[in-house]
């Protein structure tokens, strides 16, 4: 599979379904990663390349153009000197060297488009690589609160099935069979002669005001 072949399927992908559909989402997405950071590595080497034969050209495509222009004054220099037919044989050079330039421009323009498209195709893929990371760390999380909850629950599934709970009950009648005895303490006593006083003036009030 080549370089570009790879960018575009990485770059098409939908990480989010991908993962839906993943059976390890987080086994599944350390591989996207690394494969990404492979192919981001490839590309970038390839795009430094392709800049360095653009610079190579663009330096060839000077010298060519100054050629030209050095093979111009020969000619007219030839002239003046009455010299027709070295003026000939270095206009006959000015042509080739302008035949040069022109397939060095075709290759300049080449050059220029590969390395857009490898400076596109590299930003995109760092924006796919930066998902992905950030699903990996999504992933990391729920992973840690899963099995913290799956412990939790373990835990709770342990209480239930010990002998706490039982002890805790009987505790607890042990304190109601103590409130009960301690409000027997009272049960049954006459009250003191000052309260049954006091009740038979409240009574009294109640036949006046009847």
């Amino acid at each position: 599979m080549g370089i570009f072949t790879r960018v575009r399927d990485i770059i098409s992908s939908n990480i989010s379904s991908m993962l839906d559909k993943a059976e390890d989402p987080e086994k599944l997405v350390k591989l996207m990663i690394r494969e990404m950071e492979d192919t981001l590595v490839e590309i970038k080497a390839s795009c430094a390349g392709a800049m360095a034969t653009q610079k190579k050209v663009e330096r060839e495509l000077g010298e060519v153009e100054g050629r030209v222009d050095d093979w111009a004054h020969k000619a007219q220099v030839a002239v003046e000197k009455g010299r027709e037919d070295l003026a000939r044989e270095a206009l006959v050079e000015k042509r080739r060297y302008r035949q040069r330039i022109e397939t060095l421009q075709k290759e300049l323009a080449q050059c220029e488009a590969l390395v857009d498209q490898y400076q596109t195709d590299i930003i995109q893929l760092e924006d796919k690589l930066a998902a992905a990371r950030e699903k990996q760390r999504v992933l990391v999380q729920r992973h840690i609160l899963a099995q913290r909850r799956a412990r939790a629950q373990k835990d709770i599934r342990r209480i239930d099935t010990s002998d706490a709970l039982v002890r805790i009950e009987k505790f607890e009648n042990r304190i109601e069979h103590m409130e009960a005895q301690a409000d027997l303490v009272n049960f049954g006593r006459k009250p003191p002669l000052e309260d049954e006083i006091d009740k038979l003036g409240a009574d009294e009030d109640i036949e006046k005001e009847l």
